[in-house]
């Protein structure tokens, strides 16, 4: 499957594209998401589409709350993530794409984006995967290795050697990363010319031209000078003009971007204070929002600390008390929004996958249940439903959910895959090993290597 450039679309895409860039400066975010959907599902090499699909993704997470997300597709990776899909790139590619558009911060789905590049032969879309990692990873060693090997399959060493001498500044004896240097350094000078044997002059600066103005939209991360500079500007602006809650944003978003949490809730906060700003529910979910990500940043600091103590009783029980303190804030945060939109069924279903996780399965079930009238998240809240009847050992009442999600689940992807194992489970656990065999056959016959299916069935078979 080649990499292909916007020109090279159909026009009628091409339109579309220039549309959805207005769109994305226009903040209609829905718009750029859709086009660019639409694009990638014909033409999934396309990069520069993909950048500006992410750009879009990421802005809409952002002024979301995280934690919403996040919840949101928890359950729903699980049902992508099984080795099932490995086998084939174009469907492990769907999945990504899937998981990304509930949440683009994913590390498993950006490295399943990466995965099913390299199986597609798309190195530049595997390097652009691997970079959205490194990003959010600096010092991931992993994501740098794979970025500089991406990059040297995409016939990009200069890029290669950068990305190997940042690896080479963190691990300066790092046999992967000199190894890497070699290969870019000989790539890049037998590389030379290569640009202009391919087409013409004037295609290929028109070309690249249609690249660079979509991949000028995309970029959605500035140096820390930069986002530092537009800080002060914005700070400025506030001084004249102390009652405009968009200098309000412009600072907080500043600061977030920085990772300077507890100053970007400071800015939200002191809006709120304003009589325009009290009323004003984006500004409300930016600070809960913000003071998740302070939670979320003092857990990770204090498991980075446990990972380098691993036996310090002291940093366990301070590890597990944050990690309470982030459960309990979510699930208060989202029971304030459901209890203020009893209606709003995928808050509903965001709080039960909340409770679920904290293992408190009854209300979680009395959630998913509401739920369910939400076409958008059905799938997923009877699927949670049957998972926390089967947690209850309500085994009878857990088939009847997988069973009706086996039904309602087109096809034969992951998720119903994970689905007909749980109902074989239930099957099991209530001692009738004929119906259950029978629901693991289907996955058999579909995927001998879906999990430890091959082993039951192998078992059964040989006890016969």
């Amino acid at each position: 499957m080649p990499e292909i450039p916007v020109l090279s679309l159909d026009f009628r895409l091409q339109k579309q594209l220039e549309n959805a860039q207005v769109a994305l400066q226009q903040g209609n975010l829905d718009y750029v998401l859709e086009v660019t959907a639409q694009v990638l599902k014909s033409a999934p090499g396309c990069l520069p589409v993909r950048r500006l699909q992410r750009v879009a993704q990421l802005r809409y997470f952002n002024s979301k709350s995280r934690f919403f997300s996040k919840a949101f597709s928890s359950v729903t990776q699980a049902g992508f993530l099984f080795g099932g899909g490995k086998k084939d790139p174009v469907k492990q590619m769907e999945n990504a794409e899937k998981l990304l558009a509930a949440d683009p911060t994913s590390e498993p789905a950006l490295k399943l984006l990466a995965e099913a590049a390299h199986g597609l032969d798309l190195p530049e879309t595997a390097a652009f995967a691997w970079e959205a990692i490194h990003e959010q990873a600096p010092t991931d060693r992993e994501a740098l290795l794979n970025l500089a090997e991406a990059l040297l399959l995409a016939k990009k060493p200069k890029e290669a050697l950068r990305a190997a001498d940042t690896l080479l500044k963190m691990h300066p004896q790092d046999g992967d990363a000199l190894s890497i240097m070699r290969k870019a350094a000989i790539a890049q000078t037998t590389e030379k010319g290569n640009w202009e044997e391919k087409g013409s002059f004037r295609d290929k600066l028109r070309d690249e031209a249609q690249a660079v103005s979509l991949e000028q939209a995309s970029k959605v991360v500035t140096s820390d000078e930069m986002t530092q500079r537009l800080i002060g500007e914005a700070l400025e602006r506030l001084k004249a003009q102390p009652e405009n809650l968009n200098h309000y944003r412009s600072v907080s978003e500043g600061y977030r971007k920085l990772g300077n949490f507890a100053e970007a809730l400071n800015y939200v906060q002191q809006a709120r204070k304003l009589q325009s700003g009290a009323a004003d529910t984006s500004l409300e979910k930016q600070e809960s929002d913000l003071k998740a990500a302070i939670l979320e940043a003092k857990l990770k600091d204090i498991e980075n600390r446990l990972e380098a103590a691993p036996q310090d009783a002291a940093i366990k029980a301070e590890f597990e008390k944050a990690k309470a303190d982030f459960a309990a804030f979510e699930i208060a945060q989202a029971r304030t929004y459901v209890e203020r939109y009893p209606n709003d069924y995928e808050g509903r279903f965001t709080l039960a996958n909340l409770l679920f996780t904290t293992g408190d399965f009854q209300n979680a079930i009395a959630n998913y249940q509401q739920a369910q009238k939400n076409p958008k998240v059905r799938i997923g809240a009877i699927t949670g439903m049957g998972k926390a009847l089967k947690a209850r050992k309500m085994f009878d009442l857990a088939v009847a959910q997988f069973q009706i999600a086996k039904a309602e689940i087109p096809g034969m992807d992951d998720l119903k895959k994970d689905v007909i194992y749980q109902l074989a489970e239930c099957y099991e656990a209530m001692g009738k090993p004929d119906e259950a065999i029978n629901e693991y056959k289907i996955i058999y016959s579909d995927d001998i290597g879906f999990r430890d299916v091959a082993d039951k069935i192998n078992a059964f078979y040989s006890s016969r």
